[in-house]
């Protein structure tokens, strides 16, 4: 990747459409089609852009500023223990790597399924570091998401890069993927093996978006294609790399949508005595009877139960 000076390319004219690939503040670095990158800012004193907006932008003297915001197909939050935020757009699935060591947390993986089943985007799971004696354990623990329908990846990301490759490769062609992990599961492995140039990407970004920063702090997107751009941005796969945050928010749903959400309780939805039912203690609830028969599991049952109570509390 080269940070080329601002400026309009020879025939390109105003306002021109570019993809958001970074973004700090009211600062934004928008990529045309032509795989230049150029500073824009913001208008206002706010910016709600989200890396993969697509936007309108205008060229001025010292860079650009943007115009206005593409329709989205779909947004995702984040949520740490201040706030909530959007911070990724327009993204075609949801990769998250969960691994035997450490131990992954259900609730995280079930929160960020939720959030990618509401904004209808795929998720597939990626069981790393399979290569480890563990591996029994946490294939147990995905089970029930197998069983759910969802797909179950596993990879070896630091013993088996070339195997990594392998499965990766037919799986993010041609598509816009989130990608998920917590510290120790493998993450920052698979960003270097599929995109060798990540770290001095970051500090490009870093020193143009002036945040003083060279580490992995910010969303990040990057082409899984280097800098080639012959195929056009429709046609290339990409990654984004949103680390430093702890859970995906669920502001934006409501305590009455969970169950739909979470496919091994949707599945056992219309079967309730009452219209309305929690799920959580009404007589004649189809969902906890298909709970009883062991059609849902008791972790997952906890954990709905956690969001249930969080979701009723006061809305943000």
């Amino acid at each position: 990747m080269t940070l080329t000076p601002p400026g309009p390319a020879p025939g390109e004219t105003a306002p021109s459409v570019g993809l958001v690939v970074a973004a700090h503040g009211r600062h934004v670095m928008v990529e045309t089609p032509e795989g230049r990158r150029v500073l824009c800012q913001t208008r206002g004193k706010k910016s709600d852009l989200v890396v993969g907006d697509h936007v309108r932008w205008l060229v001025t003297g010292d860079g650009g500023v943007v115009d206005g915001l593409e329709p989205r197909r779909n947004l995702l939050f984040r949520q740490d223990e201040w706030r909530t935020k959007s911070f990724a757009a327009n993204l075609d699935q949801l990769l998250v790597l969960v691994a035997p060591e450490p131990v992954f947390s259900e609730s995280q993986l079930t929160r960020a399924l939720i959030a990618a089943s509401e904004a209808g985007i795929p998720a597939v799971i990626g069981l790393n570091k399979a290569d480890l004696p563990t591996i029994a354990l946490a294939r147990d623990r995905l089970a029930p998401y197998r069983a759910m329908g969802l797909t179950v990846i596993e990879l070896a990301l630091k013993t088996d890069p070339e195997g990594a490759r392998a499965v990766l490769g037919p799986l993010l062609a041609e598509r816009t993927t989130l990608v998920l992990g917590p510290s120790g599961m493998g993450k920052s492995t698979l960003i270097n093996l599929l995109v060798p140039q990540a770290a001095a990407q970051v500090g490009e970004i870093s020193q143009a978006l002036n945040t003083g920063r060279h580490t992995t702090t910010s969303t990040l997107w990057y082409w899984l294609d280097g800098d080639s751009v012959a195929a056009g941005h429709a046609a290339r796969g990409a990654l984004i790399d949103s680390p430093g945050f702890q859970e995906f928010g669920l502001r934006q749903v409501q305590p009455e949508q969970l169950a739909g959400l979470m496919p091994d309780y949707a599945a056992a939805l219309g079967h309730c005595r009452f219209h309305n039912c929690s799920h959580r203690h009404e007589p004649g609830c189809g969902v906890r009877e298909a709970a009883a028969r062991g059609e849902i599991s008791p972790t997952r049952q906890r954990i709905y139960g956690e969001l249930f109570d969080e979701l009723s509390q006061k809305r943000w």
